[in-house]
């Protein structure tokens, strides 16, 4: 289940990321959208 939230979030904040900033700025975001998303799956308490 955890790894579904990650993958859903990251795959929802990425294509967020894709459309509201420019091309290097959205690849440089990955890591911390990337680390947000596993915050949010794995040590939140909302899921």
């Amino acid at each position: 289940m955890q790894r579904k939230v990650f993958w859903t979030a990251f795959g929802v904040l990425g294509l967020l990321a894709d459309l509201a900033l420019p091309f290097w700025w959205a690849m440089g975001a990955t890591i911390p959208l990337a680390w947000l998303s596993w915050w949010i799956a794995y040590r939140s308490d909302w899921f």
